[in-house]
């Protein structure tokens, strides 16, 4: 099971890098957009954080530029890239041509038969979007046990997104999901807790003396 940090925002980036439990970062084309800097900027700037993984998500729609825009990338982020790929037809034939030498995802998976088809495309990931599922079709949660069953001992991971709150995201890893991706504010609740901070409190008070 790994975190990731939902954001292109360097900051944020860089506070969560700082953690040292933060597997990775994820971006995609609004994230990047979001970025005070170019997106080339901005990976060469992830790229240098203590980070394993950074998701990269192609935006061009043939295959000779999908090619030359997943190079680019690697060549700012070397191993740490992982090809987030759309799911379209051209995107899954695109996952099945690069998965053998790229770490890909293949990003808004929304139905266990797209997930189905992602298995046998080689992706190492694929991403769902849990919050934005409920918000559409009623129950993102469910979504997610149904795709993490089909996946059940393969090599393809659900990593988990569109999580609004500490409980969802809780609720998708129990659901099946291997790998959450959270927004700064929803990794900073994860560690909190009102008890936690009055049995610190008394700790404290108790050791002062000491």
């Amino acid at each position: 099971m790994a975190l990731y940090l939902d954001s292109a925002i360097m900051q944020e980036a860089e506070e969560a890098a700082q953690t040292g439990w933060i597997y990775g970062i994820t971006t995609n084309p609004i994230l990047l957009g979001r970025s005070q800097f170019t997106p080339d900027e901005t990976l060469r700037k992830l790229s240098a954080l203590p980070v394993q993984e950074v998701y990269y998500q192609v935006k061009s729609s043939d295959l000779t530029k999908m090619r030359s825009e997943i190079n680019l990338a690697q060549d700012i982020l070397g191993e740490k890239l992982v090809v987030k790929i759309p799911p379209t037809a051209l995107g899954f034939r695109f996952a099945a041509e690069i998965s053998a030498g790229f770490k890909t995802c293949i990003t808004a998976i929304y139905s266990p038969a797209q997930a189905l088809v992602a298995k046998e495309t080689g992706s190492q990931y694929i991403a769902v979007y849990v919050n934005r599922a409920t918000r559409l079709l009623g129950d993102g949660i469910e979504m997610t046990r149904s795709i993490a069953e089909v996946l059940a001992g393969s090599q393809t991971q659900v990593l988990a997104a569109s999580l609004k709150s500490t409980q969802e995201a809780v609720a998708a890893f129990k659901a099946g999901a291997n790998h959450l991706s959270l927004p700064l504010n929803i990794l900073k609740a994860l560690i909190a807790d009102p008890l936690s901070a009055q049995a610190v409190e008394e700790f404290d008070q108790s050791g002062a003396h000491l």
